[in-house]
């Protein structure tokens, strides 16, 4: 499809299913923990600094936000999860929000994105989410951020650890990102490429 993400413009933020956007245009569904840097992800892959916001306190995205890539596809920023720091109320809210999404989108989203810490364990947050993906059959990219934090020694159990916890096989993709030195991008632009022509 030769998407070009540095051709990027935000289209709206949903807070409720009639909000979601329905047009069928492909959706790359980002998910991750409030404080993995999914923001700084985005704005990686996009190319700009402030396109999605990077809050210094996690948990700042509370709604689904649309962006539009070449006029082509959207980019879906969905709400962090995990944080502690918001109500019990906001907490249920986001819940629903993200349910619906999941339950009335799953024939739209075209592929998921679920981003970890590559220096961690993924959490019971984040199996849930990569099964929720599963779930919607469709492709799924796990992005481990944060590689530039560990030393190379460090990369390949980091990984090994990733891929047994979230159960993924060989043909899975689980893709070394660092959104501050923008290693990966170019490979998870050609994967959401390859899964927008399939």
């Amino acid at each position: 499809m030769n998407l070009d993400f540095g051709k990027a413009e935000f289209i709206r933020s949903a807070a409720a299913p009639e909000q979601f956007l329905r047009d069928g245009f492909p959706q790359f569904a980002f998910a991750g923990r409030s404080n993995v840097g999914k923001s700084s992800v985005i704005n990686r892959l996009l190319g700009r600094k402030n396109m999605a916001y990077v809050g210094a306190a996690p948990g700042k995205t509370t709604q689904i936000n649309y962006f539009l890539v070449s006029r082509k596809a959207y980019l879906v920023d969905l709400p962090g999860y995990g944080y502690a720091k918001v109500s019990r109320t906001e907490k249920e809210r986001w819940g629903q929000l993200m349910e619906s999404y999941f339950q009335e989108e799953r024939n739209l989203i075209t592929v998921g994105v679920l981003i970890v810490d590559i220096r961690h364990k993924p959490t019971a947050d984040d199996v849930i989410m990569h099964n929720w993906f599963r779930e919607t059959g469709c492709p799924e990219i796990v992005v481990a951020n944060k590689l530039d934090k560990l030393k190379k020694s460090e990369v390949e159990p980091a990984l090994s650890l990733i891929r047994q916890t979230l159960e993924l096989d060989t043909e899975e993709t689980l893709l070394p990102f660092s959104a501050e030195k923008g290693v990966g991008r170019e490979e998870l632009i050609r994967l959401l490429d390859e899964a927008c022509a399939r």
